[in-house]
């Protein structure tokens, strides 16, 4: 099924919370000097104008990324400590939108995040099976060391197994139009726990009234994998029969200090987005 196109989505809470702890991922790893490879296995267009029709049929942004960008100034102000996480990730935002950095035009998808923080000596691989949205990623400007694959992202994750770098970091994102993409990621994680045990891997999940992440949660503890944290950010309460309500990541060898940022972040954030947004973090499986 190749139905999904995350245009109709770009920059809604998920995004927040998903590039968020992309971001704070990739700053503790790039405090060392050995080189990173980094692959995103549903990368997407990369790339999302506001503007565009897409953007615009749902507008998910303005209960997103519109209202942290409203509040930037204050949030930017707080740099330099945890909770200026958010503020360091609205500066990189801001240099998204060009020459006019004090509007929102666009927002940028993980392909771009990733990129931000490429060194020479690393590497960024790129996969997306929608031959659409395949043309919109090769259209964008990235550095020459990221790679463009049209193709399914996990299959392909397990193929270039094991990396030439000494590191490695993943991020898994589907869409879960089909239920059976729940174990297949949770296959993937066990396949990659395996080739490159000190792998940082993020997974996002969507919290739906169904329920069906929580199988995806039980399999990657079965495997027999070992730290394994939760970052769950709510929205609302679960009130329809279906609908997301929430945003999931499972996040596979976090660097140290990793979950007390992304929670002290994640509170920024909820303040943010509404009376009834909540987060909450979680050791899913410990040491």
């Amino acid at each position: 099924m190749l139905s999904y196109q995350h245009a109709y989505h770009a920059g809604n809470f998920a995004d927040v919370h998903k590039h968020l702890a992309m971001f704070a991922v990739q700053r503790n790893l790039l405090r060392k000097k050995s080189s990173v490879t980094y692959v995103d296995t549903h990368a997407g267009r990369g790339f999302y104008p506001l503007a565009d029709p897409e953007s615009q049929r749902l507008k998910e942004h303005e209960k997103g990324v519109l209202p942290l960008w409203r509040e930037r100034a204050a949030l930017i102000g707080n740099k330099g400590s945890d909770e200026g996480l958010v503020g360091e990730w609205l500066s990189e935002l801001s240099r998204a939108q060009g020459a006019n950095a004090r509007q929102l035009t666009h927002y940028p998808g993980s392909p771009w995040w990733l990129a931000q923080g490429l060194r020479h000596e690393d590497k960024l691989h790129l996969f997306e099976l929608h031959p659409g949205e395949q043309q919109h990623l090769e259209a964008q400007p990235l550095p020459h060391d990221a790679y463009r694959h049209h193709g399914d992202g996990l299959v392909g994750l397990q193929r270039m197994l094991p990396v030439a770098t000494p590191r490695l970091c993943v991020l898994i994102d589907p869409s879960y139009e089909r239920k059976q993409e729940y174990a297949e990621v949770a296959e993937t994680l066990a396949f990659v726990a395996r080739k490159a045990r000190h792998a940082v891997v993020l997974i996002w999940y969507p919290l739906l009234p169904a329920g069906r992440h929580q199988g995806l949660l039980d399999d990657v503890r079965q495997a027999g994998l070992r730290k394994l944290w939760c970052s769950e950010l709510r929205l609302h309460s679960p009130q329809k029969e279906h609908g997301m309500y929430g945003s999931g990541l499972l996040l596979f060898n976090p660097p140290w200090g990793l979950d007390q940022q992304i929670e002290n972040a994640m509170q920024r954030v909820v303040a943010c987005l509404g009376d009834e947004a909540r987060h909450r973090g979680f050791w899913w499986v410990g040491e």
